[in-house]
């Protein structure tokens, strides 16, 4: 039986709050990890870098955007920089080297130890976020790695100490939306850790 466009359309919503409520139940207490690294960096005087590609690429700026300026609440900037954003260094790399490394070598530029990587990839195989993560480990930073499907090779290669915050689905768009869910989790919780509950709105 074919769906009328407007059946079609609400398949969206149903399939997506199954994956969100399925991911509710597999991802908070590695979400909370997530946040504790971020916020032992943050609270060191570290940064965190972010990466991805395509939409991947939006949700690290805009999880980039949430901590320099602010997610929920004034409170002081927080330091974050999304690699996906400077066209002149983007187009350098890729154009005299090669796109695998537009990460990875701005991580050999920006990156300390004590550092925090958040590498996006829906399928977990992006050549250029693992080329990131092989750098951000060569310069002691650690990793929070949002994926989709079975975590790919990031979901093999991170470490212990490391973070991995898998959506088990196969439908690029169902992951791209807990990922967002995620990125503002991890806003809430950072900002929770580090400044405590936010006063009710006046």
């Amino acid at each position: 039986m074919t769906l009328s466009l407007s059946e079609r359309i609400g398949e969206h919503f149903t399939q997506s709050i199954t994956v969100k409520t399925q991911c509710r139940d597999l991802l908070p207490e590695k979400t909370a990890q997530a946040a504790q690294l971020a916020v032992e960096a943050l609270m060191n005087g570290q940064k965190i870098l972010a990466c991805g590609n395509g939409g991947s690429a939006a949700d690290a700026q805009h999880f980039a955007a949430e901590l320099v300026g602010r997610f929920e609440r004034e409170r002081m900037e927080l330091p974050a920089i999304a690699l996906t954003t400077d066209s002149s260094i983007l187009t350098a790399i890729a154009n005299d080297y090669e796109f695998d490394v537009i990460f990875s070598k701005q991580i050999r530029a920006l990156g300390k130890s004590g550092d925090v990587l958040l590498a996006i990839s829906t399928s977990g195989n992006s050549s250029n976020v693992i080329a990131a993560i092989h750098a951000a480990h060569q310069h002691g930073m650690h990793v929070i790695a949002l994926t989709g499907r079975d975590g790919g090779k990031i979901g093999e290669m991170l470490r212990s100490e490391d973070v991995l915050l898998n959506v088990p689905h196969q439908r690029t768009a169902r992951i791209q939306e807990v990922h967002l869910l995620l990125i503002h989790a991890l806003c809430d919780a950072i900002d929770y850790l580090l400044f405590g509950e936010m006063p009710d709105a006046v």
